[in-house]
């Protein structure tokens, strides 16, 4: 009796997985997505869906292998074409400000940006938990997958399809690239202003509402117990960032030599 109870509530589980993974339908296949996005239809359709096999479906799916192997492969390839696209596109800079519109370029916020705006979350495969969770718009699933499909590009289309698809997704923002770089590390820049006006660094809030899954947060600035800054985001950096651009603006609007720190 015990042995039947035990198989009985084993497929009852097994059946609410495959319910609540059932809930998931993309509107668009996996081999029309890909041609869609990158003009590719995979010839070894097993690796593409790898790319897109979050460990948390592995682990439900008889540990299956992961996108983690070709997250590491993408990461170096975004790397190796960005750097190529910044270095014609900016003569006159220098390495080391090559290095930081880099950085501004190649992260998981922008990454995951990209994703959203490709759909790249309705081609994940997630487990359960996750999938309820509402992995499919988290930041770092997101940004990770995105480097994975890279990955597996390169593996099943070779340089001329990896690196084409690259360029699509990042050169319509190579132009506001200095611009967007003055707001990437607003935070610590206001942090070593306030510092060298006040002694102090200056106080961020952060609160957040919304669902569970998909937060909304909301970064408030307060230099000398006034507020100065205020802004939402998807995530605590992406708000406390943009509250620190605005400080830092409301700063510069009295006076404050905001220029250097």
């Amino acid at each position: 009796m015990a042995g039947m109870l035990s198989r009985i509530k084993n497929r009852a589980r097994l059946a609410s997985r495959r319910g609540r993974r059932g809930r998931h339908r993309p509107a668009l296949g996996f081999d029309e997505w890909t041609m869609k996005v990158a003009s590719h239809r995979f010839s070894n359709r097993e690796l593409g869906r790898q790319s897109m096999s979050h460990r948390s479906w592995c682990g439900e799916n008889g540990g299956r292998p992961s996108n983690e192997r070709l997250e590491f492969l993408g990461d170096a390839i975004l790397q190796w074409v960005v750097t190529d696209m910044i270095y014609v596109e900016f003569p006159d800079r220098d390495e080391g400000s090559l290095t930081d519109v880099r950085k501004s370029l190649v992260n998981a916020e922008m990454l995951a940006e990209i994703a959203r705006e490709i759909d790249l979350g309705s081609q994940l495969l997630l487990g359960a938990g996750e999938d309820d969770a509402g992995g499919r718009s988290k930041t770092s699933i997101l940004a990770d997958a995105l480097e994975a499909f890279i990955g597996a590009l390169y593996l099943d289309g070779g340089p001329q399809k990896a690196q084409p698809f690259v360029r699509s997704i990042m050169s319509g923002r190579l132009g506001g690239s200095f611009e967007r770089l003055e707001d990437f590390d607003a935070r610590s820049h206001l942090i070593r202003v306030c510092v060298r006006e006040w002694g102090r660094p200056p106080l961020v809030e952060i609160t957040s509402q919304g669902a569970a899954h998909e937060p909304t947060f909301t970064a408030v600035v307060i230099i000398n117990g006034e507020e100065m800054g205020r802004a939402d985001g998807r995530s605590k950096k992406i708000a406390a960032q943009a509250a620190s651009v605005g400080a830092l603006a409301v700063l510069g609007a009295r006076g404050v030599d905001t220029g250097r720190a």
